[in-house]
């Protein structure tokens, strides 16, 4: 009800996110739906499968204010997704991931509050707790801009919130669809270290993650989903199973800037946070530079608080593992 009669506009809006918040809002009564993103190739493919009218599409950068801003007119909302997330890629052009993620996020924040936009809901990753790559630096940065900047817009003019979230399952450029096109081709399926965790999360997940996000954020909110975990070595023999395979499984080593495992709250988000049943909500540091009486104050200690992480959450076990990767409509359509 919410978005009803409304114009939402999601930048980077041809990647998996942008496609899984069609599939949800397409038959609804949402009004219009903006797809914002550079590559026209992408846009004219969803263009012509989609054949709606409800959707719009503006060719654009974020790293290009004006571009933004133009596609921003008469927009109610905004989902910014937009984001250079590869991490080998990020670790050797660091400065094209600032600016995208980054200064892109500064240009569609000022857009949104410039056109009168009522909130906006800006997608982080796990990578940006106690980062230690390039993707997770400009990603924690991106965090520190939009909650620097939700500190000088008042409430009832544009809302920016975020959302962070660990790796979605079979999205682009994921392990699970180089494990099977690995499968596939006969080739072995190639592990960095097969004791690394990572969380596991559908792309529906992260829908509910940020339509969470929408109806209960705060200025400078983040919200943070729990989610289960499973190693690497784990995945890639559950794929094997489902696929009947006999390929081998072949450890490459850790690639650049990749961790054992990834933290989605750090100890000193989680002295904060907000249990929210299946969501943690992280409210946003308001204090000023006049900081000095924090020193003598201090904080409570948060040595007994242990980071939510990928190691410590809920590991699958071997039966649901396989049978989350089966409910995956790309599981099912490779199978």
């Amino acid at each position: 009800m919410m978005f009803k009669g409304k114009t939402l506009l999601i930048t980077g809006g041809t990647g998996s996110f942008g496609n899984a918040v069609l599939n949800r809002f397409l038959e609804t009564d949402i009004g219009e739906i903006r797809i914002f993103s550079r590559d026209e190739k992408k846009q004219d493919d969803m263009r012509n499968r989609l054949k709606n009218k409800k959707v719009k599409f503006y060719i654009g950068d974020v790293r290009d204010y004006n571009s933004v801003a133009r596609a921003m007119r008469g927009v109610d909302y905004v989902f910014h997704a937009a984001a250079l997330k590869q991490v080998p890629s990020c670790e050797f052009f660091p400065i094209e991931a600032a600016r995208t993620n980054v200064f892109g996020t500064q240009n569609t924040i000022d857009a949104a509050v410039e056109n009168g936009v009522k909130k906006i809901i800006c997608l982080s990753t796990d990578k940006a707790a106690y980062p230690i790559n390039a993707m997770g630096i400009s990603k924690a940065l991106m965090e520190k801009v939009a909650v620097a900047a939700s500190r000088n817009i008042p409430e009832d003019d544009t809302t920016v919130c975020l959302t962070r979230y660990g790796n979605v399952m079979a999205s682009r450029g994921s392990v699970i669809p180089l494990f099977v096109s690995q499968i596939k081709s006969g080739n072995a399926l190639t592990v960095t270290d097969p004791n690394m965790t990572r969380f596991l999360m559908s792309l529906e997940d992260a829908v509910d993650l940020v339509l969470f996000a929408f109806e209960h954020g705060k200025q400078g909110d983040l919200f943070v989903n729990k989610a289960p975990a499973s190693t690497i070595g784990d995945l890639a023999r559950a794929i094997k199973t489902i696929f009947k395979s006999e390929n081998e499984i072949k450890v490459i080593g850790t690639r650049h800037g990749e961790k054992l495992y990834e933290t989605l709250c750090t100890r000193e988000e989680m002295q904060k946070a907000e249990d929210m049943g299946e969501f943690y909500r992280i409210p946003a540091d308001n204090r000023d530079l006049n900081y000095s009486r924090y020193f003598s104050e201090g904080q409570e200690d948060i040595s007994s608080i242990e980071d939510y992480h990928s190691h410590n959450t809920n590991h699958l076990s071997d039966d649901e593992l396989r049978q989350t990767l089966l409910s995956l409509d790309y599981i099912k359509e490779e199978l």
